[in-house]
């Protein structure tokens, strides 16, 4: 067996934005989320409403002029 290959595996802490803390053990020692099952709409049960016809639209608007759809 070799010797040092391993990574150094030390206690973790997760933080989410929501302020959720989560202490674990992995090769980091600190690392930051953005979404955790605190505050996951999944897990929450809030919906939360995306607006994609808006980007549909603007879409729409803006390759209007490039042509692409048309028939020849």
């Amino acid at each position: 067996m070799k010797d040092n290959i391993h990574p150094k595996y030390v206690d973790c802490t997760i933080t989410c934005l929501c302020g959720n803390v989560i202490r674990t053990r992995s090769t980091k020692d600190k690392l930051n989320v953005e979404i955790c099952a605190a505050c996951h709409p999944f897990f929450t049960g809030q919906q939360k409403i995306v607006d994609t016809a808006g980007r549909v639209e603007r879409f729409r608007k803006r390759y209007a002029d490039a042509g692409y759809n048309q028939k020849k």
